[in-house]
């Protein structure tokens, strides 16, 4: 547990559930630990891996707004250890985040790698970046080989992180992943029944 993750997400009223529930010593003590401040060559490995994430927003009348993104593997780019970044692709233009982030920057972030049973929660403050004026920040955060069409950039400015337990994620993979394992199996029977035919002709 990251002690600034915890100052965070602990507000009194967590803390009297988690007395409630009998694990408030624990956590208590995870709170006095030290932590890292941005993110380390672990969680950048982590995010540069990933093709979608969940993130939280807060609108003007208070309600929550949870979005799935997605993109190609590594469209969510790390800038250095306290901004991460990625282009806005056009969607179904409600603009629901990208206009709670103008009001409120505040937003919560989870990556899931449901091959690992791995997640990553994030605590940031978003800044939705123009294309106009913005080339430089733009050709940096471009994913290769993608088609697409921006309808402008969001950058996440780090406050804190940690990694979740794995308990009930399901083992997921994507077509891309299955196909791979596939073609490895596929190869290595192909080779064992060439090896099967040398022997059958040496008559082995």
């Amino acid at each position: 547990m990251e002690k600034k993750y915890a100052e965070i997400a602990f507000t009194d009223e967590v803390r009297k559930m988690q007395e409630k529930a009998g694990s408030r010593s624990s956590y208590a003590r995870m709170e006095k630990k030290s932590y890292t401040d941005g993110l380390t060559e672990s969680e950048a490995s982590f995010i540069a891996t990933q093709d979608s994430f969940y993130m939280a927003t807060v609108g003007q009348n208070g309600y929550p707004y949870i979005q799935h993104r997605g993109g190609p593997k590594g469209f969510v780019k790390v800038l250095d250890s306290k901004r991460i970044g990625f282009i806005d692709f056009y969607g179904n233009k409600q603009f629901i985040s990208t206009g709670n982030l103008t009001r409120d920057h505040k937003a919560a972030m989870i990556m899931v790698d449901y091959p690992s049973r791995t997640r990553l929660k994030l605590y940031v403050r978003g800044e939705v970046v123009e294309l106009e004026g913005n080339t430089e920040l733009y050709d940096q955060l471009t994913p290769g080989d993608y088609s697409f069409r921006a309808a402008g950039m969001i950058i996440f400015h780090i406050d804190a992180y940690d990694w979740n337990c794995p308990q009930h994620i399901t083992r997921r993979y994507t077509l891309e992943q299955l196909e791979e394992f596939f073609i490895a199996q596929q190869a290595r029977i192909n080779e064992l029944e060439k090896q099967i035919e040398q022997l059958k002709t040496e008559g082995r």
